[in-house]
């Protein structure tokens, strides 16, 4: 069983700055192909108003339906987070692609873990909500031998400061090094809110089932030792209590070689920011990972293709697995 996690990186096939969607099929196709992936979880895909073959207009994933052409994963049974209409939102859309059947489906978007409140220390008249941008997607997927395996797909807040009405000019910039620190903030609190939103979700799965095979796969935009990964994996050691460790996440990239360690180049700095996190029961059946980034490129370097990047600035994660016999 192979189980892969890739950031498609704002797919849309109405790109902007003119670019061609088609070229950036042809370089993410190949990829989506080499993941042979049984189960993959992708993030940024955006979505739009369009009439289908039935006839009828509905919110679809035409970027996505055009991508899987010609693969596997077309036939592939599909689970799709839902924005505040209760449809695909516009843009960035978790997608769970599965061989396996779908036995549940379900999103958690402060079902677990209320948006944090603080009062702003200049310019408002009381406290203000901090909300995250995207649900978590969880699925329960059916194996064999009546096994089922809890996958939960996140794309959790990047390190860059939240917007704050009001606090910018005209020209996009800042008003102030303050005003942009309490954006930074806004977004550290919600990055690692939701890691525990992810956690609180991880706690209920256990509570039914304490021996779940569970996998939390996605953009985590955090590092190892940094706060979200850390609150996601939470280590026994950390806590404490060993008696707890059967509850801790394994992040299973750090079998990587240290030259291999990396999902995404930032001026010149190799970072891994995309991870597969697994329990212990799932451990057991666990062989190796694979990160595909021979042809990476830097994010950093054209503020143009980062708007509309030739295929991903994200590499794509795998892990394999084999049941036990």
């Amino acid at each position: 069983m192979r189980i892969a996690t890739f950031n498609l990186e704002t797919l849309d096939d109405h790109p902007s700055g003119g670019a061609d969607f088609a070229d950036r099929l042809a370089m993410l196709r190949p990829q989506m192909r080499r993941l042979r992936a049984d189960v993959l979880c992708l993030q940024e895909v955006n979505a739009r108003d369009e009439v289908g073959p039935d006839g009828v207009r509905a919110r679809r994933l035409p970027a996505l339906d055009r991508l899987l052409e010609g693969t596997e994963y077309r036939d592939f049974q599909r689970v799709v987070s839902q924005g505040r209409g209760g449809r695909p939102a516009d843009r960035h859309n978790l997608v769970i692609l599965s061989r396996y059947p779908v036995l549940e489906q379900d999103q958690v978007w402060h079902h677990l873990m209320p948006p944090p409140a603080y009062t702003p220390p200049v310019g408002a008249d009381g406290p203000a909500s901090m909300e995250w941008e995207r649900p978590l997607l969880h699925a329960v997927l059916a194996l064999a031998d009546g096994c089922r395996l809890h996958v939960i797909a996140v794309h959790l807040r990047a390190p860059r400061a939240a917007f704050l009405k009001g606090r910018k000019g005209a020209d996009g910039g800042w008003r102030s090094l303050a005003d942009w620190a309490e954006g930074f903030f806004a977004a550290t609190v919600k990055a690692a809110g939701q890691a525990l939103e992810v956690r609180l979700l991880v706690e209920r799965i256990f509570d039914a089932e304490p021996e779940a095979l569970i996998a939390v796969c996605g953009d985590f935009n955090a590092g190892d030792g940094e706060a979200p990964l850390r609150i996601v994996a939470a280590d026994e050691e950390d806590a404490g209590n060993g008696r707890l460790a059967t509850r801790a996440l394994v992040i299973l990239d750090r079998g990587l070689s240290d030259s291999r360690r990396f999902s995404v180049i930032h001026h010149g700095r190799r970072v891994m920011l995309d991870h597969i996190l697994v329990s212990r029961s799932l451990t057991g059946w666990y062989l190796n990972s694979e990160i595909h980034n021979e042809a990476l490129g830097d994010e950093s370097l054209s503020p143009a293709l980062v708007r509309t990047p030739p295929d991903s600035f994200h590499a794509p994660l795998v892990a394999v697995f084999a049941p036990p016999a």
